[in-house]
């Protein structure tokens, strides 16, 4: 027992403390992962941008413009890419709060554009993280790409217990939280 200066007593509780909720989204994750291969001279991997037309501003002073009306122009491709070891690196990255991954979060333009970048040499996965079971896993793009065009056959989403078998866990770190080159280097280097 530890008392305070003040001569009252500490009373010790039991926190049960989980990494899952590090305040942290796994886009944020991974763009302090990207920043740290880049500011090392790792890697050089980014965001992509989502393109918007905009459609309607509000001007009430110009230091102030906010955009009120905006379309997606086309449909986005995967979240993630850049280059790697002189290696074109692209990828998707998802996160789930259930037990299985809906396979409907990825879509037929996605797994189009993984299996495009694929034929032309690149290095494509998918990254998804189970928020409540706190795991984050490497999905091989071809895995994914197979499960997603044989959906109608199979069940709509893919069980916790498929990824912990067939890919790859990500572990947490506070330097680099999502570090997927690991994963990259031990499949292509």
């Amino acid at each position: 027992m530890v008392n305070y200066p003040n001569g009252k007593k500490h009373i010790e509780k039991v926190v049960k403390t989980s990494f899952g909720n590090r305040g942290m989204t796994l886009e944020k994750d991974l763009n302090a992962s990207n920043s740290y291969f880049l500011r090392e001279n790792i890697a050089n991997i980014h965001k992509k941008p989502t393109p918007i037309q905009i459609v309607n501003v509000d001007y009430p002073k110009r230091s102030a413009a906010k955009i009120t009306e905006a379309y997606f122009k086309v449909a986005s491709t995967t979240d993630y890419n850049g280059v790697y070891r002189a290696k074109a690196i692209d990828f998707e990255a998802k996160e789930c709060a259930s037990k299985s991954f809906p396979l409907n979060s990825i879509h037929l333009h996605q797994i189009q554009h993984l299996q495009n970048v694929l034929q032309h040499g690149a290095i494509a996965f998918v990254i998804i993280r189970f928020t409540k079971l706190d795991a984050t896993f490497y999905v091989k793009a071809d895995d994914i790409i197979n499960i997603y065009l044989n959906k109608e056959k199979s069940k709509k989403s893919i069980p916790y217990s498929w990824f912990v078998e067939n890919c790859y866990i990500i572990p947490y770190n506070l330097l680099v939280p999502v570090n997927y080159i690991k994963i990259i280097d031990y499949l292509y280097f």
